[in-house]
């Protein structure tokens, strides 16, 4: 295949970067990031700067390879971006590449984001403090099945931001209301559950998240199918730390 390429090329936070045209010659078993190597190998060849993106795992895992393709988060497949086969595309596509486009998501390079504002909503309450014993203690404590499954399906959030880039309005409501309601769920996590909830909201706030206005492009681009109702949990539990006076 011969794909047109358009890619984000952007050399610090302080400069403004533009698209910049190449031809790769790729498989279609390809992964989209091999193609991205393709492109860099013959960068690199000819002794320009390869374009810089970010990936771990590649295997639908980490969450740190998010590009906006064509447009889309992660591109035309509902899967993360190092899962996305160029059998996705045709011979003679263009296609173009960009970084999230989010304000509390600042591009550091090319493609490369500084997702940090995620790390410090996690910080400001995405966890259990109080003391909960150890694994024994843990398996004696009697946890409905559904709210099990429910609190395990919400935890395969794996923090992408592929629903911040989606977003109108760049809200981070559904990466929020996954870990709000993950730790809602469970016995462990009700002792703090009114202060985690408006630390959060207020962190998200501060960080410049939009807000929510239901539109569903979050959970239409989310690779694990975290549901929409993770955000009226968010806000149900929001309400009642404010009738608690929290």
């Amino acid at each position: 295949m011969i794909i047109n390429l358009k890619v984000w090329r952007q050399d610090s936070p302080a400069v403004e970067g533009e698209l910049v045209s190449y031809q790769v010659e790729a498989s279609e078993d390809m992964s989209f990031l091999e193609m991205l190597d393709v492109l860099n190998e013959d960068l690199i060849g000819k002794g320009e700067e390869p374009v810089v993106f970010e990936s771990d795992c590649r295997e639908g895992i980490c969450g740190s390879c998010g590009l906006m393709i064509n447009g889309q988060a992660h591109g035309p497949e509902v899967t993360t971006s190092c899962q996305l086969h160029m059998r996705s595309f045709k011979d003679g596509d263009e296609i173009v590449v960009e970084p999230w486009r989010a304000d509390p998501f600042p591009v550091l390079k090319d493609l490369m984001v500084d997702r940090s504002a995620f790390d410090r909503l996690i910080a400001s309450g995405g966890y259990v403090s109080v003391n909960t014993g150890a694994a024994p203690d843990a398996h004696a404590v009697p946890v409905p099945k559904p709210n099990a499954d429910r609190a395990f399906d919400v935890a395969t959030c794996i923090g992408c931001g592929a629903c911040v880039a989606a977003c109108p309005n760049g809200s981070a409501s559904l990466f929020l209301g996954a870990k709000i309601t993950h730790l809602s769920e469970l016995p462990q996590g009700q002792a703090e559950r009114d202060q985690r909830v408006v630390n959060m909201v207020g962190q998200h706030d501060h960080e410049g998240f939009g807000g929510c206005t239901n539109i569903g492009e979050c959970t239409a681009a989310c690779p694990k199918g975290i549901p929409l109702d993770v955000i009226s949990r968010l806000n149900s539990d929001l309400r009642t730390a404010l009738r608690h006076g929290r």
